[in-house]
């Protein structure tokens, strides 16, 4: 018998690494409910605010917004996030519908569209006699047309939150009073008034100028679905951008905020003294979502309970041990003589586990395979627990499911038997079954095969697809839905062949006509061309092996079309040490440009491109971060850094910056670097029946040469995710569901 060993959870976070570059809109519904007092609203601009003006309110962790709001000329998509209790973070597109984009020899009637990124930083928060304080910034980049800096604190009095601040640039136009940071350099009297340039960022500005006064009252109404909102409004509207001034006849703004349901606020305000608005407010909590009911899931094996623990009978009574909680199943039998095959089978429906193998140790019971079902793999661990219980006998009392992932063996997870079924029982609690599971790292280690599953040679699917590219000055929503065809073919466990072919359903890429600027070489800028060339495209056709190099190191290795510009061949290293913080890994690829036709053909560009990339769990709020030094597509050398925060179920938020030795250069193109925010979301928080996959929703504001990564489909890192002990301790509840 083996004996119970103390547990050893490792702690482990992931780094959202080669995220998706055609981002898609995805709103997310089913929040947990909020009390009145934590819900505050979202301004006209996107982040919690008034309606023109921001308060030094956040919304609560994880909190995630879209906001769509019309206050002529100008309408506004914004979306934010709430990424830390203290920082917030916005990003939007403001239409300005009286003016042009552009020439309409380019973007015909196409009215002109700005982008902006917003953040806000709480200083301290409030207490019984200091207001909350936080300073932000609007539009920090770019052409700038709405740049604003602030200064807010917000204090609450019974049902009434008061805000007062400063604002300088856009919000305080107004100039109230001189510049009370002229004391430290005469360059804060006056603010610059040119542009800071497409994707720059207009630090020049920043708090420079006569300040305006901005403020007002929320007022929470004895109904939950009301709240009532007046402001002080620090812009004059006399200095607009693009001498688009309007009049105002008195500087108060009036609102009104009805809460439909706990996902969708509508804001209805009058604005100026002159001009009607409306404002409607999708958000969700990604944090604390409730995931919906899997009704598409199988349910669960039951088990049988047993008053009182049953010792292990001998080897030669073993043979046949009844099994109370399905007297038709057949019943326990010891591991020689288990119907394996069948096993396997219930593993795969069951527990989403494709069993690679099944072995013994000792009174331990080991199954080799990788979960392709659920996203937290407790939930898989408990019920292949459920389905051993019910087939073998009491010989047995470990389970230990040995991941795999496309090959790489990751992690052990064991749980002891007799404890899992009192939690079932609810004999124990959570946190006293805790100490009866471990994650161990994965050692050769002595052990009786007892089954090994033949390979399943191909496996394929299809599915619809859509794509889109946002504030373009063809059009300001370019999409495309395409249906995909994928197959994979399976030499063995660690070296397989796949491809994906896509082919065009319908698209409005008649209006795909501007090629961005660009003197570096162009590894991305020839995007329209790939775009529009061919309705059947191969996007991804590669053959992929990996293989576990040593204790904590991993290996892969891949050549064909590895992405839908680029093929050619390359490898890949990482050293990600268990139960530790940290992990170290390298890409070399040689790749060509692919032809825009996306098939067998290529281009004569070429170029030796990969990066060493460090990541590092912070500890702090659950914070990665990811630093990657190297060589880009267009042969610039670079860093990126990209820092993420990761929810307990799995949802993230994270921003990312490459610099390099061509940013802000005359060769460079539109912008001094590469920058985008981005949204990862487990389908599993949104489908009716499990699910691995994730949806990504990314905000790259241009599209450059310079800074440009390969886009591979499989990196280690995402491969050995299995050994993100935080996601599985943070999720072990779903063990017994």
């Amino acid at each position: 018998m083996r004996a119970p060993r103390m547990p050893r959870l490792a702690m482990r976070r992931t780094a959202l690494h080669g995220c998706c570059r055609a981002g898609f809109v995805l709103w997310v519904g089913g929040a947990t409910a909020l009390h009145a007092q934590e819900a505050y609203t979202q301004s006209d601009f996107g982040g919690v605010g008034l309606l023109q003006t921001p308060t030094a309110r956040m919304a609560r962790e994880g909190e995630f917004s879209f906001v769509l709001s019309r206050t002529t000329p100008y309408t506004n998509y914004n979306v934010s996030m709430q990424a830390l209790p203290w920082l917030e973070a916005s990003f939007r597109y403001t239409n300005v519908s009286n003016r042009l984009y552009g020439p309409r020899s380019l973007s015909g009637s196409q009215t002109y569209k700005d982008k902006s990124i917003d953040a806000k930083v709480r200083i301290w928060e409030e207490s019984r006699w200091l207001p909350a304080v936080a300073v932000g910034a609007r539009d920090v980049g770019g052409t700038g047309l709405f740049s604003s800096e602030y200064v807010v604190a917000s204090k609450r009095a019974g049902p009434f939150d008061f805000s007062l601040g400063l604002a300088w640039g856009y919000m305080g136009a107004r100039g109230d009073i001189a510049n009370p940071l002229n004391f430290i350099s005469s360059r804060f009297e006056t603010r610059p008034t040119s542009s800071t340039g497409t994707g720059n960022f207009s630090t020049n500005k920043f708090f420079r100028g006569r300040p305006g006064f901005i403020g007002g009252i929320e007022y929470r109404s004895p109904w939950q679905w009301l709240l009532l909102k007046a402001e002080l409004d620090g812009n004059d509207y006399k200095h607009q951008p693009q001498n688009n001034n309007q009049p105002q006849r008195w500087p108060v703004n009036l609102g009104a905020v009805f809460r439909l349901n706990r996902n969708v606020d509508l804001t209805l305000g009058y604005e100026r003294g002159e001009v009607a608005t409306a404002a409607i407010n999708l958000h969700s909590n990604l944090a604390t979502h409730v995931d919906p009911p899997k009704t598409y899931d199988p349910k669960p094996e039951a088990v049988a309970f047993e008053s009182t623990p049953v010792e292990a009978p001998p080897a030669s009574a073993a043979s046949a041990d009844a099994n109370p909680a399905n007297p038709d199943a057949t019943p326990r039998a010891a591991p020689e003589q288990v119907d394996w095959p069948e096993v396997a089978a219930a593993l795969r429906d069951n527990a989403g586990i494709n069993v690679s193998s099944i072995g013994r140790r000792g009174s331990e019971l080991v199954i080799h395979g990788q979960q392709d079902r659920f996203f937290y793999s407790a939930e898989g661990v408990g019920r292949a627990t459920r389905i051993i219980d019910n087939r073998v006998d009491r010989s047995i009392d470990w389970l230990t499911v040995a991941s795999e992932r496309n090959g790489l063996k990751t992690v052990e997870t064991s749980v002891h038997r007799p404890r899992f079924l009192e939690l079932l029982d609810h004999r124990i609690d959570l946190p006293t079954f805790r100490r009866s599971v471990e994650q161990d790292p994965v050692t050769a280690r002595e052990e009786e095969v007892l089954y090994r599953a033949p390979l399943k040679r191909f496996s394929g699917g299809f599915s619809l697809g859509y794509q889109q590219n946002l504030g373009g000055p063809d059009a300001f929503v370019l999409y495309q839905v395409y249906g995909a065809a994928s197959g994979t073919f399976n030499f063995t466990r660690n070296l397989w062949l796949d491809g994906v072919v896509s082919l065009n359903l319908f698209n409005n890429y008649d209006k795909f006509k501007y090629d961005a600027p660009s003197n570096l070489p162009r590894v991305r800028t020839n995007l329209r061309q790939y775009l529009t060339s061919s309705d059947l495209t191969l996007p991804n056709f590669q053959l992929t092996g990996t293989h576990r190099l040593g204790e904590d190191l991993y290996g892969m290795a891949y050549a064909g079309m590895l992405e839908s510009m680029y093929g050619g061949a390359g490898g890949e290293v990482l050293y990600r040490p268990f139960g530790e913080r940290w992990a170290v890994g390298a890409d070399v690829n040689w790749v060509k440009q692919r032809g825009f036709d996306q098939d067998f053909s290529f281009r004569r560009y070429h170029v030796i491109t990969g990066q060493a990339t460090g990541y590092l769990d912070t500890g702090f709020h659950n914070v990665t971060l990811a630093v990657s030094v190297g060589r880009y597509l267009a042969g610039d050398w670079g860093t990126t850094i990209d820092v993420s925060r990761e929810f307990a179920n799995g949802a993230r938020m994270g921003a990312y910056a490459t610099v390099t030795n061509k940013s802000g250069s005359s060769g460079y193109g539109e912008g001094s670097f590469d920058k985008g925010i981005y949204v990862s979301i487990p389908f599993d928080m949104l489908l009716p029946h499990s699910s691995r996959s994730r949806a990504t929703l990314l905000w790259q504001p241009l599209i450059r040469d310079g800074g440009a990564r390969l886009n591979k489909r499989y990196t280690l890192y995402t491969l050995t995710n299995d050994l993100d002990s935080d996601l599985f301790d943070k999720n072990l509840g779903k063990i017994s569901e």
